[in-house]
């Protein structure tokens, strides 16, 4: 299984990644021989993957830089970088390949200090010989400051450095940075793409790939959630309860508040997987007896940790607040889909009778207000509304119209 069978419904980019990686080859060899690099090339130095949530972007990036570091022998006879088996393209696929740095994260935004260690590293030549690559995956959340250090290093990148970063759009990276970029669209693949790969890869059954792909409308990772995981499909199906649950000012907030409720329990859940562990293994490296105390000076360490887990904690709940609102709004766009007797398929078919009867009891009008309240109050929690406020905002106006 090659590289590129994680890339759902993405052949034209599937294609352009494999001739570029093809070129680096070509550039890789001219080095080593000091011959002039070939004409033409497809590659260069900086990539910016671009796709709506769930198209598989950081999935591209991860691909395209295991197929850079590709060392199988079926190359010398023309086959295609990323055969997915060589140590190459294995260790880069699970993280620990020795010249691939790959950045997600798990707090809010990405700032400075962490930038100029990425610029650190990207000066450093590769310990492999091939190239020296750097996935960005959340390169939307760089901080203004954080983005200037990055400029630096894409203006003037060294010899062998790739630089692979992934955003929503072009507007959420800064005009800077992006003009020295290629870009990479990618798409979101088709609710039949998905359960196929739901099917193929998860050994989920044909019916509820189906069911989990339409009702996240080829979103992949959310679809593979849902498909494989109960609790995530009571969750939803507690949050498209909400439209049927706002009918006074009582229902309103009981309504906000069991979300945000909702919210902050996944938070709490993450935080005890994680937050337990990196806590005791700090504690180790800073020489703490076991239930003992810490040692004079350690203080400082501990308390960036514990402001490191709030932050995370608090995007976890923003993160679920807002696959909520997703799911919200894909209930509204189905009743407004009902209403102007489109034959669009509905994401959330399962609530044909919920949905026919706001259908019929509303007009399109109204679900275009009840569709713009859900943004704003994304648009709220973005801006860092207390969540508590923005939802009930929302749910007031939902029962408006």
């Amino acid at each position: 299984m090659s590289v590129w069978d994680d890339l759902v419904g993405q052949e034209q980019v599937s294609a352009q990644l494999v001739a570029a990686a093809r070129d680096a080859d070509a550039l890789v060899a001219a080095a080593d021989e000091k011959a002039p690099p070939p004409e033409a090339s497809k590659m260069t130095h900086a990539w910016l993957f671009t796709g709506p949530p769930g198209s598989g972007r950081a999935d591209a990036a991860r691909a395209f830089a295991a197929a850079l570091q590709c060392t199988s022998p079926d190359r010398a006879l023309g086959g295609a970088p990323g055969c997915g088996f060589c140590d190459g393209c294995h260790t880069t696929l699970i993280g620990t390949h020795a010249d691939v740095e790959i950045v997600r994260t798990d707090l809010l935004s990405i700032g400075v200090k962490e930038t100029r260690e990425l610029v650190r590293r990207s000066q450093l030549s590769p310990a492999g010989g091939r190239w020296q690559v750097i996935v960005l995956e959340d390169a939307d959340r760089l901080t203004e400051g954080a983005g200037n250090v990055l400029l630096k290093a894409v203006e003037e990148p060294a010899p062998r450095t790739v630089w692979l970063l992934c955003a929503p759009s072009l507007e959420d990276v800064l005009p800077t940075i992006r003009s020295r970029c290629r870009l990479l669209t990618l798409r979101t693949p088709s609710v039949a793409a998905v359960a196929d790969m739901l099917v193929r890869r998860d050994g989920v059954e044909p019916a509820v790939a189906e069911a989990a792909a339409r009702a996240t409308q080829g979103h992949i990772d959310r679809a593979r959630r849902l498909a494989t995981d109960e609790r995530a499909r009571a969750r939803r199906a507690t949050v498209l309860k909400l439209p049927l649950r706002v009918d006074d000012v009582g229902g309103c907030l009981k309504a906000a508040q069991e979300l945000i409720d909702a919210a902050t329990e996944d938070a709490q859940e993450v935080a005890e997987e994680v937050d337990t562990k990196e806590t005791e293994e700090l504690r180790a490296a800073l020489g703490a007896a076991q239930g003992g105390r810490m040692p004079r000076g350690t203080a400082g360490a501990m308390k960036e940790l514990e402001d490191r887990q709030k932050r995370r904690r608090t995007r976890t709940q923003r993160d679920s607040l807002d696959l909520a609102l997703t799911d919200l709004t894909a209930f509204y766009r189905d009743v407004l889909a009902l209403q102007l007797g489109t034959r669009l398929a509905l994401a959330t078919s399962d609530l044909q009778d919920a949905l026919e009867r706001i259908a019929h009891g509303t007009s399109p009008e109204a679900t275009l207000r009840r569709i713009d309240a859900i943004a704003a109050c994304r648009e709220a929690l973005d801006r860092n509304v207390a969540p508590l406020l923005a939802v009930e905002a929302m749910t007031l106006a939902l029962r408006a119209g």
